[in-house]
């Protein structure tokens, strides 16, 4: 018995040393992320200083808004979007694909056992009794029967497709962790962009209300005057017409406003309607500090996270010709089994037998599939290295065009904030002639458009500068550096 185990752990150990030795290199190419001059990176922005990115203001970036009701949204979205928790349950699942292909490694065992009572009749004569029954005088018995068995394989890593499919899974589990930030970046850049929104249509709607209140006044007037027989009809008419348009605009305001705080309702994992009661009560446009750090964009490129994401598929594509490859070598398998059968379950265990074997295959012949699966994904590590440095170069457009309508909003805001005061002056002067007879209607009514014009296009402006901000904090891959699954590539 000791004799047979013996030879058991030699031809296992020999078996096993020699596959270990081929195993030693794994078809397919070893991995290197490209570098920035084979992507097109430049050194610098076009615009910008140049600073170095602060990766705490970048985390949190909606902070820097000042508006405590923003952050609070901001933390219900992230806890109950229910885009971030699909996301977060295809993070698991890369992480399950991971541990399976890691499972490969190792020996696959199974056991079974089973155990009864046997039958067994000898046939004899036969006799009738006194009563007439038929009495047999054949012979029968009982007999137990009791058997365990285990049985193992394990296939060897000879040209590592195992090793390389791991690989890909590993870098398939970084891309999916990468796939929920960018999912949960772009779930806040809406939250922001429809909370700006609603606060832009409460202030257009207090504008409207206000300039509706004033031009109710002027057709009063211009009422009273043709009463008295101080002007024409026209006048009257003019009036009632810029009053009426003002009164169209206060419904499709209000629907803005509404769809915004729907929207904000989803956004949060709730139902439209009271969730988000309280946001009906008007409040400011948020404001934002005038500096913003953009650094170079090799930083950018660290953290975007759809950079990253697309990173990681270039790697699984790579490690995934090493698969393919592998399977034009051989392969080569171990299995082994033991067994043992009692009559009596206290002996079960007293004869056992068993055996060890290897297993070497290689397709002969196959028309050339395996060689054309090899040249498929080589054409698909292509394209993911296509789609690589598409996702970089898209990023350094999203931080350029962002910059540009940052920039952009801000001049509009200072221009739109002198002709509001102008406006505001002109108007007031323009009231006051009027009611005093010193001049006619259309006058009022011009200066009373151009205000109305100038206070709607500042508060788009100011609303305009905070979305451009999000936009740019966005497009710098701010807003995921804390979130609770974070990528792992061990």
């Amino acid at each position: 018995m000791t004799e047979c185990k013996e030879k058991v752990r030699y031809r296992i150990s020999w078996i096993s040393g020699t596959a270990l030795m081929l195993s030693a290199c794994a078809a397919g190419p070893d991995y290197h992320a490209p570098q920035t001059g084979a992507l097109g990176v430049p050194g610098t922005y076009s615009q910008g200083d140049g600073a170095a990115l602060n990766e705490a203001d970048l985390a949190q970036w909606w902070t820097r808004l000042n508006d405590p009701v923003l952050t609070g949204l901001i933390d219900q979205a992230v806890t109950n979007n229910l885009d971030i928790v699909q996301a977060q349950a295809r993070l698991r699942q890369a992480r399950e694909s991971l541990r399976q292909a890691n499972a490969s490694f190792l020996p696959q065992v199974s056991a079974s056992g089973s155990g009864g009572k046997n039958y067994r009749s000898q046939a004899g004569g036969t006799r009738v009794d006194s009563s007439g029954n038929v009495i047999s005088t054949g012979a029968s018995n009982w007999s137990s029967s009791y058997s365990a068995s285990a049985s193992a394989s394990w296939q060897i890593d000879l040209f590592g497709e195992l090793s390389r499919s791991a690989e890909a899974a590993r870098a398939d589990l970084a891309a999916s962790g990468y796939d929920l930030a960018n999912v949960r970046m772009t779930i806040l850049s809406e939250l922001v962009t429809n909370y700006v929104g609603a606060r832009l249509a409460q202030e257009q709607l207090k504008v409207a209300r206000e300039t509706q209140a004033i031009q109710q006044d002027n057709y009063k007037i211009a009422d009273w005057r043709l009463q008295a027989g101080l002007v024409s009809s026209l006048d009257e008419q003019q009036a009632k017409a810029q009053l009426a348009q003002t009164n169209a605009t206060i419904p499709q305001l209000e629907a803005s406003l509404r769809g915004s705080l729907n929207r904000i309702a989803v956004l949060t994992g709730q139902a439209p309607g009271e969730a988000t009661r309280a946001l009906e009560t008007p409040a400011a446009i948020p404001t934002a500090s005038t500096q913003i750090a953009t650094g170079i964009p090799a930083d950018t490129l660290r953290q975007r996270p759809d950079v990253r994401s697309a990173e990681r598929a270039l790697a699984a594509a790579t490690a995934r010709i090493g698969v393919a490859q592998a399977q034009l070598y051989p392969s080569l398998s171990i299995s082994g089994n033991l067994g043992t059968t009692s009559n009596a379950f206290s002996d079960l265990f007293s004869l056992i037998t068993g055996g060890v074997f290897g297993n070497v295959a290689q397709t002969i012949f196959d028309g050339g599939r395996l060689r054309s699966q090899v040249r498929s994904q080589k054409a698909a590590t292509d394209a993911a290295f296509a789609a690589y440095k598409q996702s970089v170069l898209g990023a350094l457009e999203d931080v350029e065009n962002a910059m540009a309508s940052l920039s952009s909003a801000r001049l509009r805001k200072a221009e739109f904030a002198t002709a509001y005061e102008a406006s505001n002056n002109a108007a007031i002067m323009a009231r006051s002639q009027y009611q005093a007879g010193l001049t006619d209607f259309q006058t009022l009514s011009t200066s009373e458009t151009t205000l109305l014009n100038a206070r709607n296009s500042l508060a788009s402006a100011q609303s305009d500068e905070v979305l451009a901000i999000a936009q740019l904090y966005n497009a710098l891959g701010g807003g995921w550096q804390s979130v609770d699954n974070r990528p792992n590539e061990q």
